[in-house]
């Protein structure tokens, strides 16, 4: 006997109602009466049925799969129209491409750069790095304080913060200066960045319509190399779009953890810096502060994987993500992909114009067939992420990354932008969009509703992450080098790029198993149905059933 509980008996904001889960796996059938519309939960989306409805109350029915792959494909009625979607989603997608501005399209005034403040060469990483590391460091705290307060305040504070280091950035002096001034434009992105992605992934249900969105925002890490600083203030102006969840968030009564935060921004910031100054330091590693604060650092890490496992009531980064399926491979190779992308960037760009003698705009179109590669796949991306496994395309963009590490470690002296570069630019647009957008929209999809900040910060800091320490080891392996000479000293990174590439194609083959991004029930349906379970009642959710 089936038996329909009403919306109220289970939650008043979730989406649809519950039904008798069909152990046979055979669709529930049902009709829907006249006015009958669906409430997503926390209000992120309000799915009014449209005419297909209509047809419905006629008689004719539609199976929970059906309805479910529906909703997948639908506006959030949350939107009053499509250019309200629009306008909400240009908004988030600009903050990804200011974010891919400062770490990659730095890289190319970097040079210019070092000869005009007279940067030492033993600290010019720093510029490039103090950025990606402040960011790594803090996007779970700025995480957290979005699943607290809000996405949207944590959303616009963060662009207000960058706007103003950016300005003061431009008037730098001396190398110090810059260093610190870069690392304080690292909170900007670091707040935006995972309430961003907060938004989307609290808007858009899994499906159709969250794979093709979550896809152009991953195709604006390419559009940001090119595209300049003045869209922060495109994304200003458009900042009324965004959902305002901040009385929303409020209800949740999440709480800060001020010791995790402390233990992992500290033990972060001290291990990675250890690595870096390591092969700068007077008498390198036997210089008595390197070891001390690596050691701190890790001790401060370890501590910190005790406070959170054990101790804390509200932890920063709780344990229980990891048990999702997958979860911790996934991140270790993105984390290390993102790393390659990293060494790619930097010392790519830096070789183009110190040993091939490119000049930075001559550097700027060898990077375009990126852009252009970014927008193909990201676009294709989002229409095909339901048909294809998605571990299939992890493997795929891994051969991607190894590629184009390799060919730039391979390439000779004077090598063609057409046999090397050219190549080396489109399997890299391959490792990076392709990457992201399944991390994305997997994380995001498996995160209830009051996690999506956590969601958000994750992966944003462990990509932020990779390419800090990555680029950390890499710059000791560059200073160790330097005495065979400047070409083959990049060359030893690029060869460093090819490991870590290999490595996380080996951890995506043998430890990653992610499905189809295809329509599906929410992590908070989901959540409701194995809490229906639990007292006895075999039920599943059915979106839409009035």
């Amino acid at each position: 006997m089936i038996r329909v509980i009403s919306q109220d008996a289970l939650n008043s904001q979730c989406l649809g109602q519950a039904v008798k889960r069909v152990r046979s796996a055979r669709p529930l059938r049902h009709t829907v009466a006249s006015g009958a519309s669906a409430t997503v939960r926390d209000g992120a989306i309000q799915n009014a049925e449209s005419e297909k409805d209509l047809n419905l109350e006629s008689g004719e029915r539609e199976s929970i799969e059906a309805r479910i792959e529906r909703l997948g494909r639908q506006r959030p009625a949350i939107f009053s129209s499509i250019w309200a979607e629009i306008a909400f989603v240009f908004s988030i997608m600009m903050s990804q491409i200011v974010t891919e501005y400062f770490v990659s399209g730095f890289n190319v005034i970097l040079p210019r750069l070092i000869e005009e403040l007279e940067i030492p060469a033993g600290s010019s990483v720093w510029p490039a790095t103090a950025f990606s590391l402040v960011i790594a460091s803090t996007l779970l705290v700025f995480g957290r304080l979005a699943d607290m307060f809000g996405g949207y305040p944590v959303y616009v504070l963060g662009f207000a913060w960058l706007m103003v280091w950016s300005i003061i950035t431009g008037f730098s002096i001396n190398p110090l200066m810059l260093d610190l001034c870069r690392a304080l434009q690292g909170f900007g992105p670091a707040a935006f960045l995972p309430s961003g992605v907060m938004l989307l992934g609290s808007v858009y249900r899994p499906g159709l319509r969250k794979n093709l969105v979550f896809s152009l925002y991953g195709t604006c890490a390419v559009l940001g190399f090119f595209i300049g600083i003045f869209f922060a203030g495109v994304v200003a102006q458009f900042a009324h779009w965004v959902p305002n969840d901040y009385a929303e968030k409020r209800k949740n009564n999440i709480q800060m953890d001020w010791n995790g935060t402390l233990l992992i921004v500290s033990g972060l910031v001290l291990f990675v810096f250890a690595i870096t100054e390591s092969s700068h330091a007077p008498n390198g590693w036997k210089t008595p502060y390197i070891p001390v604060l690596l050691v701190v650092g890790c001790v401060f890490l370890g501590l910190a994987v005790y406070v959170e496992g054990w101790c804390a009531q509200s932890p920063l980064l709780p344990f229980d993500i990891f048990a999702v399926k997958s979860m911790l491979a996934l991140l270790l190779g993105v984390l290390l992909n993102y790393g390659t992308l990293g060494i790619f960037l930097l010392y790519g760009t830096l070789y183009f114009q110190q040993i091939l003698g490119a000049t930075p705009l001559q550097v700027v179109a060898w990077y375009i067939p990126m852009i252009l590669g970014g927008i193909v796949l990201s676009t294709a991306g989002g229409f095909v992420l339901h048909l294809i496994p998605g571990q299939a395309l992890l493997v795929f963009s891994g051969g991607g990354w190894i590629g184009a590490s390799l060919l730039l470690a391979l390439m000779p002296v004077g090598a063609s932008y057409w046999a090397f570069v050219l190549p080396a630019m489109i399997l890299a647009t391959v490792g990076i969009d392709i990457t992201f957008n399944i991390a994305t929209i997997f994380i995001t999809t498996e995160m209830p509703s009051e996690r999506q900040g956590l969601a958000g910060g994750l992966i944003n800091s462990v990509l932020h992450l990779g390419i800090a320490i990555c680029l950390g080891f890499s710059d000791v392996i560059q200073t160790e080098t330097l005495h065979l000479g400047l070409r083959k000293s990049y060359k030893s990174t690029f060869w460093f790029a090819v490991a870590t590439a290999s490595v996380a194609l080996l951890v995506m083959i043998f430890f990653v198993k992610v499905k189809t991004a295809k329509s599906d029930l929410t992590a908070d349906e989901k959540r409701e149905v194995e809490l229906a379970t639990g007292k006895g009642e075999e039920t599943a959710i059915v979106p839409g059933l009035p």
